[in-house]
């Protein structure tokens, strides 16, 4: 399956990609590794365990890798249009696949993810630590991560690689009957309620060979620290990279930010609530250009960056701007190292399930809206399972010797071509 896109209306401004993708780089100490909400009389046990535990760094490591590599070889397909990822749910979702794979398989999702040096047991302990560090991290930021694996009934999946996802993952488990047109409403309804309607749908159908999806979904909704004043924000030129300029809302202000510059950029740190989490906006100086700063980007000049921002007064202007966006990762990971999980022939999900399945896709959607208030962004990663050996159904018979309708229609757009009803061949 291709890459397709969908988006509204939007400006990109280089470092927004990274609003949910910097997930990974927060601070990594408070962490209480419990795979479950708190209950309220648990309170006061969680904070403290909270407070005594950290995330692997390996982990967060792995996550800026990959995100830096997804990003990259994105960019690649997309030529110059807007590009909006969070490497965090394609991270998760895949984890979470990661718990079925063996041999090969399990070793180039290894490679592709950055894992290497990481057990199974400590990617999985890592990742609930993660979670729960992650989740609200100050009143003025809402961050919730959720998990679901949707099961064909019938099938037989491994109890262990179910329990993993459930006790490491929080992912809810349910078995559905594939052949109901109703259950990709079902799947659908649960990734726009975890997503707060920002994405309603990321299965479109259900083919015979389908036996699981494997969907993250993340919600993030931040109010900057000092927001901007909305009768600050003017129409002023945005200057296309094919030298052609429009009309666009530029929200401004001045004040103290976290900033850093160098030879081929300035950037700029937002922050949001409390500041632990913020917004990084890069603009590279011109004649250096966006494409040529994203050709040359990579996580380890992203984390010694990090390390060179300091408070400084200043003045900034920075498009409003609202965007969807979706993606077929199947072509990018396969060029990121691990093709033999989508072939059929040399997958091996032997800790999944009794029967041969590879992964069918992994559909990736994202919304992000930024105004004078804040940001509102959401994230949606389904991974489809395929078995490779469809069980024989019963044969059926069909003979065609009463009037009958009959249809031409195109499968791709859903076109229908021709109808008709024939009462009298001839």
């Amino acid at each position: 399956m291709g890459h397709r896109r969908v988006r509204r209306t939007g400006v990109m401004a280089i470092g927004s990609f990274m609003l949910l993708g910097l997930i990974g780089c927060l601070n990594t100490t408070n962490v209480h590794p419990a795979t479950a909400s708190p209950q309220p009389n648990q309170q006061s046990q969680s904070i403290a365990m909270r407070q005594s535990q950290a995330v692997d760094p390996r982990l967060i490591t792995a996550n800026t890798n990959f995100g830096f590599k997804l990003f990259a070889e994105l960019l690649k397909q997309e030529g110059n249009e807007n590009v909006f990822v969070s490497p965090s749910s394609v991270a998760i979702a895949l984890a979470m696949t990661y718990n079925g794979a063996s041999g090969a398989t399990q070793q180039q999702m290894a490679k592709t993810l950055e894992l290497q040096g990481l057990s199974l047991n400590d990617l999985n302990r890592a990742n609930a630590n993660l979670k729960v560090l992650l989740e609200n991290p100050d009143s003025g930021v809402q961050l919730a991560i959720a998990n679901s694996l949707w099961a064909r009934q019938g099938t037989p999946f491994k109890p262990a690689f179910i329990q993993r996802n459930r006790d490491f993952y929080g992912a809810q488990v349910t078995d559905l009957d594939f052949a109901s047109p109703s259950t990709p409403i079902t799947i659908n309804n649960w990734v726009k309620e975890n997503t707060r309607g920002k994405i309603s749908q990321i299965v479109d159908g259900l083919k015979p060979d389908d036996v699981m999806f494997l969907i993250n979904a993340i919600y993030f909704k931040g109010s900057w620290t000092k927001a901007f004043d909305k009768s600050e924000t003017i129409n002023k030129p945005f200057y296309l990279s094919n030298g052609r300029q429009k009309s666009h809302p530029m929200m401004a202000q001045t004040g103290s930010y976290k900033y850093y510059e160098n030879t081929t950029f300035q950037a700029v740190s937002l922050p949001y609530g409390n500041q632990r989490v913020s917004m990084y906006i890069v603009l590279p100086k011109r004649p250096y250009t966006l494409a040529k700063f994203s050709k040359e980007l990579t996580a380890e000049d992203w984390q010694l960056w990090m390390k060179q921002f300091r408070t400084q007064p200043g003045s900034i202007q920075v498009p409003r701007f609202k965007l969807e966006y979706e993606v077929e990762l199947k072509k990018a990971l396969s060029a990121l190292g691990m093709p033999i999980a989508f072939d059929a022939r040399r997958a091996t999900f032997d800790e999944l399930s009794t029967m041969p399945t590879k992964i069918d896709q992994v559909k990736h959607k994202t919304f992000v809206e930024v105004n004078e208030e804040g940001t509102e962004a959401a994230a949606a990663t389904s991974v489809g399972i395929v078995t490779t050996s469809m069980p024989m159904n019963e044969p059926f018979k069909l003979v065609v010797d009463r009037p009958f309708f009959c249809a031409i229609r195109d499968n791709q757009t859903g076109t229908v071509l021709f109808m008709g009803a024939i009462v009298n061949p001839q």
